[in-house]
């Protein structure tokens, strides 16, 4: 086949790449495609430039080069532009865009039923020493469970400086963060991955219920420390599950796109849960770090819990619930 034949024959990709570019020079994004539509964009993109390649090489007419040339020149411009920085665009994808990908994220959806579910069932079965005498000694050990009296003996915030605190709050950020590592490094092999995050739910639910009991005398002391820290790193350990598993879906259920590819969109999917749970675990250590440990009445680090959690579900749920506009 000639070279012009051939090209003529490609013609029909060329107008296709043409819509898709149109498209995206209006109001489309990529991130808003699925990434089948990506990818084939992508692979027109490529072949765009094949042909161009092959024109130049052919010397063919200088209309048909020059119309590739300003195809592939405006379909590169789109997959690989770059914005200028504008507080405006920003705040959109920070107060918009991440809380709608976040609230309709199904990973985000099975994270946290299967946490705050394990959570709050070990939290009854470990507080109910009647029934279930036995639960928090065999989930926890004795060990652990003397460590958490021995730990919480003491009034919280009876002694302190703002060298303690601070050297705390690092403390906490370092161990935060291999928590949230943890769970997102073992997300995309899935199975792993939900044993971490359950194993995580049913050891923390234990040890809350276990400190909640009456005949339990470091309970009071307990509940001081972690109620102003506790809706921010619980949150946090979820998010870092939920984004783990996004590379899990996309690892192994590629629905029809090369492997390397739909890890890619996945990647892509994940990040604004992961820089969510990040943003958390730092809160969530800062407040562990100055506030738990500090001699503020109880009342102020119960109203910071309460204004936490109030501002996770404003973020999450309320700006994050699909609009009118949107369906």
């Amino acid at each position: 086949m000639k070279a012009e034949d051939l090209l003529e024959a490609r013609r029909q990709q060329w107008n296709q790449l043409e819509v898709y570019v149109q498209e995206l020079g209006s109001t489309a994004t990529l991130r808003s495609w699925s990434g089948e539509k990506v990818l084939e964009f992508s692979q027109l993109y490529r072949s765009a430039c094949s042909d161009l390649a092959l024109a130049n090489a052919y010397r063919l007419p200088p209309q048909t080069v020059e119309y590739l040339h300003n195809l592939v020149g405006r379909a590169h411009n789109q997959l690989y532009r770059s914005r200028k920085f504008q507080i405006s665009t920003w705040l959109d994808v920070v107060f918009k865009d991440a809380p709608k990908q976040i609230f309709r994220d199904r990973c985000v959806h099975v994270a946290s039923i299967l946490f705050f579910g394990l959570f709050f069932l070990s939290a009854c079965l470990a507080w109910n020493n009647v029934q279930f005498p036995d639960y928090a000694t065999k989930v926890l050990g004795d060990q652990q469970i003397a460590q958490l009296e021995s730990s919480f003996a003491d009034e919280i915030g009876s002694s302190g400086s703002l060298t303690q605190y601070v050297s705390m709050a690092a403390f906490y950020i370092w161990n935060n963060a291999g928590i949230g590592l943890k769970c997102f490094a073992l997300g995309p092999l899935l199975i792993p991955g939900l044993f971490t995050l359950a194993y995580n739910a049913v050891v923390l639910g234990a040890s809350f219920g276990y400190m909640a009991r009456d005949d339990v005398d470091a309970g009071k002391n307990f509940f001081e420390f972690v109620t102003a820290h506790g809706p921010f790193e619980l949150t946090a350990i979820v998010l870092a599950a939920a984004a783990g598993l996004r590379l899990g879906v996309g690892l192994f259920f590629t629905n029809g796109m090369t492997r390397i590819t739909s890890l890619q969109v996945q990647a892509g999917n994940a990040l604004p849960v992961i820089i969510a749970a990040s943003v958390l675990f730092v809160l969530a250590a800062f407040t562990e770090g100055f506030i738990s440990p500090s001699p503020l009445p109880y009342t102020l680090k119960a109203l910071w819990a309460v204004l936490s959690s109030t501002s996770l579900m404003f973020y999450f749920v309320v700006l994050g619930a699909p609009s009118e506009d949107s369906e």
